[in-house]
């Protein structure tokens, strides 16, 4: 595809020029039983739309093509089947509530350890946690991630998530340092912490800050073996007044600011949302160099 003409859309983090967008409709138009997997593949292929790894950016691209869509900028074809993205998520009440505490410190715990979310059980356990203990709730995890458990023989202490960081964010953009060419070209080296929960009648004492100190040294490692590279620096968001960050603060996070409450498709620049503050972690000496090149 030719990429000189002015940009018609930006979505997903990609700008589609006019020259892009015709060759989308002509594909279509030209191979009317394509699905809309088969145009998104035809797509990514077609713009080089690749992951760090080489390989096709398939579900990012898929996103953009319906966004497209709802501009009017392009007509997919009826969906072959029904996505199970969209149904609301029910909690199985797997987890059962102790009537008692566990005030059990983090140095008296048994053998306790922090393991990746894999199968369906893992991720039924994973999303239930989520769904009835954090305030947030559940809502699934945008582009790249992983998720833990942290259990010990006493039982299941808590869950956490990373995924793909924000697209812009002042405070961090400032303290990194990068151009917003730098910025989009090494996105994907920053992580974001979207969840962490630990079990509201789980009171061990160090037992948070341990947790982030641990995935901080063993999530690298997993992210490359499951996404061919090693991102270098974390990110996360805390409540403002609702939590302190205290225990991002005694793993060593570093407090960069408050977010300005707007949000991430905010367009009137109105603040409806809750400030936030802003803290990151480098995973490596060198990330300032690996995200400015």
């Amino acid at each position: 595809m030719k990429r000189n003409d002015e940009c018609a859309a930006r979505v997903c983090g990609r700008s589609f020029s006019g020259s892009d967008i015709a060759a989308i409709r002509s594909f279509i138009a030209r191979t009317p039983s394509a699905s809309r997997r088969e145009i998104a593949t035809w797509t990514c292929d077609a713009l080089q739309w690749l992951r760090p790894n080489g390989l096709l950016k398939e579900m990012s691209c898929r996103v953009a093509l319906l966004r497209l869509q709802d501009r009017g900028l392009i007509h997919l074809p009826p969906p072959r089947k029904r996505s199970g993205n969209r149904k609301p998520y029910r909690p199985t009440y797997t987890i059962e509530v102790p009537e008692a505490q566990m005030l059990t410190p983090m140095g008296s715990l048994l053998e306790p350890r922090i393991r990746r979310v894999e199968g369906r059980a893992d991720s039924r356990l994973w999303n239930e946690a989520i769904s009835r203990f954090h305030y947030l709730g559940f809502k699934r995890l945008p582009g790249a991630q992983m998720r833990y458990l942290v259990e010990s023989k006493e039982g299941l202490l808590g869950a956490l998530g990373f995924a793909a960081s924000a697209w812009k964010v002042a405070a961090r953009d400032r303290w990194i340092g990068w151009s917003e060419e730098q910025r989009k070209a090494s996105l994907h080296l920053v992580v974001n912490n979207a969840r962490f929960l630990i079990l509201p009648w789980v009171k061990s004492r160090n037992l948070a800050s341990w947790i982030l100190s641990h995935c901080a040294c063993s999530l690298p490692c997993h992210w490359e073996e499951r996404y061919g590279y090693k991102p270098v620096l974390l990110e996360t968001f805390v409540e403002s007044p609702r939590f302190a960050g205290t225990c991002y603060r005694a793993a060593n996070w570093t407090c960069l600011g408050e977010t300005q409450g707007r949000g991430k498709l905010d367009r009137d620049h109105s603040a409806s949302l809750p400030r936030k503050q802003v803290l990151v972690y480098a995973l490596e000496r060198g990330f300032r160099g690996a995200l400015r090149r």
